[in-house]
């Protein structure tokens, strides 16, 4: 930033901070004021000083994440400032000048919500009705360019508007124009369609936007991407006859898949079906849609570019890097017969994040596990390298893996004994198998707790989860399959967990061997569905 305020020859050095380095006297110059604000300004002028690279990608995250506390400070700070003239406000705030110039330059604040306005009423307590020297003459110009520069940064101006977009990485240069154009074309299509219907305005057609027009609004105006994401849940999870495929649908004509290849914007939706999961404990549906996003977004970055432009710790900045990077591989990708090794990598990596006590305490499993759930597939292949594997044992690292996934909130001494549990499970699973007898009965006992006492509710998705896939994975478990579904689904609960199993199976379709196993699936599904 250029030390001369706006050309008229009072700079940073003179009478807006004599005195005083930025930052370091605050609470002296402040003493008058709350020892919270004087703690907030010095963080914010900090702050500001690490935003002036507007063009950094992770700055544009990191100023995004922060807009709404920002603003709410601007707005107790110009409660302050109206109340005093400008020489007590230049007196106690050395350094406002700084701390607004810095905020007036910064594109992502001037986008955000009300804080145009309200960089406007600051920079107004600074002005001088009456200058009585060249020095408040100086104030007044230098205060009159920042307040011409802000009030011209979003008028339909094309070098201005260009500015702003270059900042975010956009090459917009028809932006506003294309933006106008649809939406005229969207209002007179729909005026024509309503006066051939007799002004029947009942069904009223959508605006149109171009996915850069919208991105770059969601940018602008954040409370629009909250709107759009809550928008999104509501289509997603108001029902519970949502199929996957119909998922995957509503996100995709969303845009927020292309949108979120944004870091900045990806951490705000991410963010959102964090809170959701946290408050669903976990819904089976939140989990399938958070999955079904981040394949979407996978998807959205190859189309824009065959490398990512971001490195992953930008959109998962709470996991550890070498986790994240095994984690956005894709599962399916593996050949056949190499898909073990991986796997467990994945399981050790993960392991390693939760447990590890070397700095004195452990991490937060929750943060490890949300990384881990983006993925869904690994849990797949998970269940599909225990059920069908040819080794006696299985493999500890995938037995961790399953039970970390269902029950993430256990301790490292009770998920040690649901290992035990699930592998006492898988064995007797896999020599009912071997014998080549399949009988219904039978494997039912083998479900059983080896406790003999009932299972907490989320390890019993996982033993549904194992049975059913044997069963859907094995000729002998097709003839079996409607009468162990009659023993599994008793309550209303379970049936909807089974239905969920179903159209999950159906919707990652390689992970069936035969079209008979499909259509058996799709039969059950129907049948299923009509009971409840």
């Amino acid at each position: 930033m250029e030390t001369d305020l706006g050309g008229s020859g009072v700079d940073l050095e003179g009478p807006l901070h004599k005195g005083c380095c930025e930052g370091t006297t605050l609470c002296s110059e402040m003493a008058q004021e709350p020892a919270d604000l004087a703690s907030d300004y010095q963080f914010w002028l900090q702050k500001l000083s690490s935003w002036e690279q507007a063009s950094s990608k992770e700055t544009q995250q990191d100023t995004c994440l922060h807009l709404s506390r920002f603003q709410e400070f601007l707005r107790q700070m110009y409660e302050i400032l109206k109340e005093m003239d400008s020489d007590a406000i230049l007196e106690r705030f050395p350094t406002i000048g700084q701390l607004l110039a810095k905020t007036c330059w910064n594109p992502l604040i001037l986008a955000y919500d009300e804080s145009q306005k309200i960089i406007i009423w600051c920079l107004c307590c600074l002005m001088n009705k009456e200058p009585r020297t060249s020095t408040e003459s100086r104030l007044n110009s230098w205060v009159r360019g920042l307040l011409s520069h802000v009030l011209s940064a979003f008028r339909f101006d094309m070098k201005e508007v260009c500015l702003f977009t270059k900042s975010l990485g956009y090459e917009s240069i028809d932006y506003y124009p294309s933006l106008l154009k649809n939406m005229v074309l969207s209002l007179v299509s729909e005026l024509r369609e309503s006066h051939l219907n007799g002004l029947n305005t009942q069904s009223r057609e959508k605006i149109v936007l171009p996915t850069s027009s919208v991105v770059s609004l969601w940018f602008r105006h954040l409370p629009s991407l909250e709107k759009a994401t809550l928008h999104l849940f509501e289509k997603l999870f108001s029902s519970k006859r949502n199929c996957l495929r119909r998922m995957e649908c509503c996100i995709k004509e969303s845009l927020l898949p292309q949108a979120a290849c944004q870091p900045a914007i990806f951490r705000i939706v991410d963010e959102m079906f964090r809170f959701v999961l946290l408050e669903t404990d976990g819904a089976p549906e939140v989990l399938a849609a958070l999955q079904i996003f981040t394949s979407c977004l996978v998807d959205a970055l190859k189309k824009e570019n065959k490398q990512l432009k971001f490195a992953l710790r930008t959109y998962f900045p709470y996991g550890a890097p070498c986790l994240t990077a095994a984690l956005s591989q894709h599962p399916e990708a593996i050949p056949q017969g190499h898909q073990l090794q991986p796997l467990l990598c994945v399981s050790q990596l993960l392991r390693e994040a939760v447990e590890d006590c070397t700095h004195g305490s452990q991490r937060n499993p929750f943060e490890s596990w949300f990384l881990f759930v983006h993925f869904g597939g690994w849990v797949d292949l998970a269940v599909a390298e225990l059920l069908l594997r040819e080794e006696v044992e299985p493999p500890a690292d995938l037995l961790w893996l399953l039970v970390f996934y269902y029950s993430p909130q256990d301790g490292s001494q009770q998920r040690e004994q649901s290992m035990v549990e699930l592998k006492v499970l898988v064995n007797r699973l896999l020599m009912l198998l071997r014998s080549g007898s399949f009988p219904a009965i039978d494997l039912q006992e083998a479900a059983e707790s080896p406790s003999g006492g009932p299972r907490p509710p989320v390890c019993g998705q996982l033993v549904r989860r194992l049975l059913l896939s044997l069963l859907f994975w094995t000729p002998e478990g097709h003839v079996i399959i409607r009468e162990a579904i009659t023993h599994m689904a008793h309550t209303d609960a379970v049936t909807q967990e089974i239905i969920g199993f179903l159209d999950q199976t159906l919707y990652r379709s390689h992970h069936l061997c035969v079209e008979a196993s499909r259509k058996l699936a799709r039969e059950l599904l129907k049948e299923l569905q009509a009971q409840v």
